[in-house]
């Protein structure tokens, strides 16, 4: 499961006029799930995605998570994350997971941070969904639940 997160002071997502998940300070966080991934990849990413220390304390250093400044989460699915550029000019997503895993994983991904006490927002899976942030700082990571330590 790969992830790109990014500190925000708001972000929405839309599916044509209409707005499908909004918040205020928090994080953003764009899912591409691997055919390889499962329960464990899910267990991973929620829990960093939960417990990254990267807003500021009162001394202005990252050392809060998105909980404990009261933030909100808004996920979006987002397959083209694992795409390969290695090869030519058009990325190949055969490492993506079928749309029904996918959401299978994606739903246990949203499911496991809302049991975790986070507040969240999500895209609408497989839709052309339009994406609008102010990346705060900007302070944006990846994780992948391949490479954990």
């Amino acid at each position: 499961m790969r992830s790109v997160i990014q500190r925000v002071q708001s972000a929405r997502v839309s599916v044509g006029d209409r707005v499908v998940g909004e918040i205020g300070c928090g994080l953003l966080a764009l899912v591409g799930i691997a055919s390889s991934d499962g329960p464990n990849d899910v267990a991973y990413t929620a829990g960093k995605v939960r417990n990254l220390r990267i807003f500021e304390d009162e001394n202005g250093k990252m050392n809060r998570s998105v909980v404990e400044v009261s933030g909100s989460v808004l996920v979006v699915s987002q397959f083209t994350l694992l795409g390969d550029c290695r090869k030519g000019r058009r990325p190949s997503f055969v490492k993506a997971a079928r749309p029904e895993v996918a959401q299978s994983l994606y739903d246990a991904l949203i499911h496991t941070l809302l049991a975790e006490g986070v507040k969240i927002e999500t895209g609408e899976f497989q839709a052309n969904m339009q994406v609008s942030l102010v990346n705060d700082g900007p302070v944006t990571l990846v994780i992948d639940s391949d490479h954990k330590a």
